[in-house]
């Protein structure tokens, strides 16, 4: 019997290690990982950049506490202050405290105590990103959820004219729901939410947990999009070391003044040496764009490739995170996939999720794609 709580459905496999887009199971055998730690390990198993910055700081200091200065915090939050919309960065460890900590913050600084966010979107599991979830098997089971939370459809710009009131702190999105089907906000949809915070006197707060550092071509997949007022970031962040990151603006920094907020081992030595080299990397002439143009590539390969599929209802994402709808449930496919050593995971009941390392190569996406051509294929024939 284990000595863990069973709170995660684990599949019958063990990871014993990693290297790139490829890792090796506990009796030996390979798999191409395109869930990368589930868009955590965006640039590849043991990437040596972040590998050498966690070493040599490994030789230095581990932890120290906020009680003093911390000089590799202040070099990655100027790496992302210099490239992106925000003047602060709050460090923490996972994107459910970024999330946490974008909620206090739009509340201390508003005032008000309300925030919309939308259906089938994902913030984390502790009980006030979990209340902000609009998943209803989230919330489940744990009595009266926090009162200060609505959930509206997404993409539906009908339900935001719906909005009124002086009661609201904050609405919270994602450019992209991930967890929630791999569902990209649309353009118009994106623009009316911001309107809608501007007339009702709230903050906009954009979860980039699972879009940001690179996934969709871009720092920040809200870029060119919205003009938000706090951003959260985490995942990729780290590259496998557990970082997240709260983002914004300079008027709400009066908000969060000492003693507001804080986090134990958030922004320790450790995950900054890593977040600094991940930053230093994507943040490196030309890589984005890369990402952008190798994104679409596969996208455009996926919808030639497969599209055409009796089983497959859609093909859709942005840069390297996308979602194959299927007709049907998509357990028995993951599983397939993973015999024939692709490793992807779900997005709902009915969507493949792919998360492969933003920096894989073609001829890994190649790979990728002829399993996935097989699996489906042999589906598509048996459904027919």
């Amino acid at each position: 019997m284990s000595s863990l709580f069973p709170v995660y459905a684990r599949w019958d496999l063990s990871i014993e290690e990693g290297k790139g887009a490829w890792v090796k199971d506990s009796e030996g055998r390979q798999y191409l990982d395109f869930i990368s730690g589930i868009a955590v390990c965006s640039l590849g198993h043991q990437y040596q950049p972040v590998k050498d910055a966690v070493a040599a700081q490994l030789e230095k200091v581990w932890h120290v506490s906020n009680l003093f200065g911390i000089r590799l915090q202040e070099e990655a939050a100027r790496l992302i202050t210099d490239h992106s919309f925000a003047d602060a960065v709050f460090f923490c460890s996972s994107g459910a405290e970024a999330n946490e900590a974008a909620i206090k913050l739009a509340r201390k600084h508003t005032g008000k105590g309300r925030i919309a966010t939308f259906a089938q979107s994902f913030h984390g599991r502790t009980f006030a990103t979990m209340a902000a979830t609009g998943q209803e098997k989230v919330r489940t089971g744990y009595g009266e959820m926090l009162p200060s939370f609505e959930y509206l459809p997404y993409n539906d710009l009908s339900a935001l004219d719906g909005l009124t009131g002086s009661g609201y702190a904050a609405i919270m999105l994602e450019v992209v729901q991930g967890e929630g089907g791999v569902v990209p906000g649309t353009a118009a949809f994106l623009k009316k939410a911001e309107e809608t915070c501007r007339r009702l006197g709230c903050l906009l707060i954009v979860d980039e947990v699972q879009t940001g550092i690179g996934r969709t071509g871009k720092l920040f997949a809200h870029e060119g999009l919205l003009q938000p007022d706090i951003v959260t970031s985490a995942k990729g962040l780290g590259n496998g070391f557990p970082a997240g990151a709260m983002l914004g603006k300079k008027e709400l920094i009066p908000s969060f003044q000492p003693g507001s907020h804080g986090s134990t081992f958030g922004g320790n030595p450790l995950a900054m040496a890593a977040v600094k080299a991940v930053l230093e990397t994507v943040l490196a002439p030309g890589f984005l764009e890369n990402v952008k143009l190798a994104g679409s590539h596969f996208i455009q390969q996926l919808k030639a490739e497969l599209g055409h599929l009796p089983i497959v209802k859609d093909i859709r994402g942005k840069g390297m995170m996308i979602g194959i709808e299927c007709t049907g449930p998509v357990a028995e496919l993951i599983t397939e996939l993973r015999e024939k050593g692709l490793l992807v995971l779900p997005a709902g009941e009915k969507v493949i999720r792919l998360l492969p390392p933003i920096n894989c190569t073609e001829e890994e996406r190649g790979t990728a794609l002829t399993i996935m051509k097989e699996v489906l294929g042999v589906h598509s024939k048996l459904n027919v």
